[in-house]
């Protein structure tokens, strides 16, 4: 996974067209709502300034079916400008004259944001000829959205094929994290999976078990490992189609994957739902798991007592409700608590819930790519990642 970083470039006179994730949360009136994606970026674009660059920006920002204001990211360069010493320009195109006007005109230790990449159709088909006129405005192409990595879009890949491709600070961070957990893990290497859904998971599990020492599985995707273990689970969400799946993955991990053995559960999917908490012997027929109970937070908290590697992916039940997020909150707690581990936050619903808990600071690594990171751990080749320059 040794790629080349924008260390490895003389920047000085260069134009860096650089991919960033600056695909951020709004509200209504255009305001960003959560700036941490803008400011993951910083040190890249700051080391590319410093060292004599003149810096071009591209990212996406929602899913636009063409050319929409309401997904411009004019604003996300206004934001960009109070957070750098440095003049931050905006043209209103990802590609075509103006761009590669603006582009020309741009001056070293100046930014240049180019519009949405997806107000132009071709981005998503990895269309060359778009790839071909976004290499025109740049010398060197920076990688370093890893949360859309795992894309093969003229913007995160094709582009590569037209100028030297290097890593950003941020990509070769996930890179080190994500890899170094994946391939030289120190043991005990425990993994920590969650979420709604076992078919969204099945890759990852078989990657990891022959990678772990223990698998933890909560969320609603323990539900069909339960019901594959023959426990009645009332209302709660249930892969029926993924159930003999479970089984063989239980089969298969006999010694490592552990499951719930109590939940919270209620009456109704809401967040003022009566609950309470009930061993897995004793789901009522028409209540549902929402949580992983006290009991089973105890014993995962056994198994990864002395972990050296954890990995964590996935929420352990409906955390935006507050009455169900205490399984979570426990994980993230028990997780900021292992001094001597190396804890990664797979991206996603789980990177929120850490950051929700105030305990971001206390992981050793929280990504910031959601379907990347589950990609990744699923040992796929992200595509992204593929294009970039091997180091020497």
């Amino acid at each position: 996974m040794r790629k080349k970083t924008i260390r490895d470039i003389d920047w000085q006179g260069k134009r860096a067209l650089v991919r960033v994730d600056f695909n951020v949360p709004m509200d209504e009136q255009g305001h960003i709502t959560d700036d941490a994606r803008i400011r993951a970026a910083l040190p890249t674009i700051q080391y590319l300034l410093d060292h004599g660059a003149a810096v071009i920006l591209m990212s996406h920002l929602g899913r636009p079916k063409g050319p929409d204001p309401r997904f411009s990211l004019r604003p996300v360069a206004e934001h960009l400008q109070q957070l750098v010493d440095a003049p931050v320009h905006f043209v209103e195109e990802p590609v075509g004259p103006k761009a590669e006007e603006a582009a020309a005109r741009l001056q070293p230790g100046e930014i240049l944001v180019l519009e949405n990449t997806r107000f132009d159709p071709r981005e998503k088909k990895n269309d060359p000829e778009m790839a071909r006129a976004l290499a025109k405005l740049g010398d060197v192409f920076v990688m370093d959205a890893f949360g859309s990595a795992h894309r093969a879009h003229a913007s995160t890949a094709g582009v590569a094929q037209y100028l030297p491709a290097v890593a950003g600070f941020l990509m070769e961070k996930e890179l080190k994290y994500l890899g170094q957990a994946l391939a030289h893990p120190e043991h005990p290497f425990v993994a920590i999976l969650g979420g709604a859904k076992v078919s969204d998971k099945i890759g990852v599990i078989r990657n990891l078990l022959q990678k772990v020492d223990a698998i933890l599985i909560g969320g609603g995707m323990a539900n069909t490992f339960l019901a594959g273990e023959g426990y009645s689970m009332g209302k709660s969400l249930v892969e029926k189609e993924a159930i003999p799946t479970a089984q063989q993955l239980m089969e298969e991990g006999a010694d490592i994957i552990h499951l719930p053995v109590d939940l919270v559960v209620a009456q109704e999917f809401a967040p003022d739902a009566e609950s309470k908490v009930v061993s897995v012997e004793e789901v009522p027929d028409d209540w549902m798991a929402l949580d992983i109970g006290p009991a089973t937070i105890a014993h995962f908290s056994n198994r990864l007592a002395g972990a050296k590697t954890v990995v964590w992916n996935g929420p352990m039940g409906v955390f935006e409700f507050p009455a169900f997020a205490r399984g979570t909150v426990a994980i993230a707690e028990i997780l900021a608590s292992l001094s001597d581990a190396i804890t990664i936050v797979g991206g996603g619903d789980s990177a929120a819930a850490v950051r929700q808990a105030g305990l971001e600071d206390k992981m050793t690594h929280v990504s910031t790519g959601g379907g990347a990171a589950l990609e990744f751990l699923e040992g796929k080749e992200l595509p992204g990642v593929a294009v970039l320059d091997d180091a020497e």
